[in-house]
């Protein structure tokens, strides 16, 4: 029984992503997906989203942890390492996997705070008098 590995990033979360075949077990930082994600179903649907795309939801056990950022960006980090994981255990999932736009990291970070600006682009506000 082979583990994989892969690591999944967005924004400043990382997750990182073991997945053996198994029953369907999901364990994210020693916990469940629902204790893990309260009442976010959205979020939660956007975790399974790779599993379900490849029908791989009740034989693959996932053991993840995640860190840094708010509770959405390591959702999509989440799932960018489950896709990463699938790919990895199986080459034809990339067909799959690839058309919905998973694979690819969301690159999108905050934009730094610019010198003599209130925050990244946003200016003083103008006095006339």
């Amino acid at each position: 029984m082979a583990t994989i590995y892969a690591t999944g990033k967005r924004k400043s979360a990382i997750a990182k992503v073991w997945m053996t075949p198994g029953n369907g077990d999901m364990s994210i930082n020693g916990k469940t997906l629902d204790q893990w994600l309260g009442g976010h179903e959205t979020l939660k649907m956007k975790v399974r989203l790779p599993l379900e795309i490849t029908k791989q939801l009740e034989s693959m056990n996932i053991k993840a942890s995640t860190l840094g950022g708010g509770y959405s960006a390591q959702a999509d980090a989440l799932k960018h390492g489950i896709t990463k994981a699938l790919v990895a255990y199986e080459e034809s999932f990339r067909t799959l996997l690839k058309p919905e736009g998973l694979l690819t990291r969301d690159s999108r970070v905050v934009e730094r705070k610019k010198p003599g600006k209130r925050k990244a682009r946003r200016s003083r506000q103008f006095s006339k008098r």
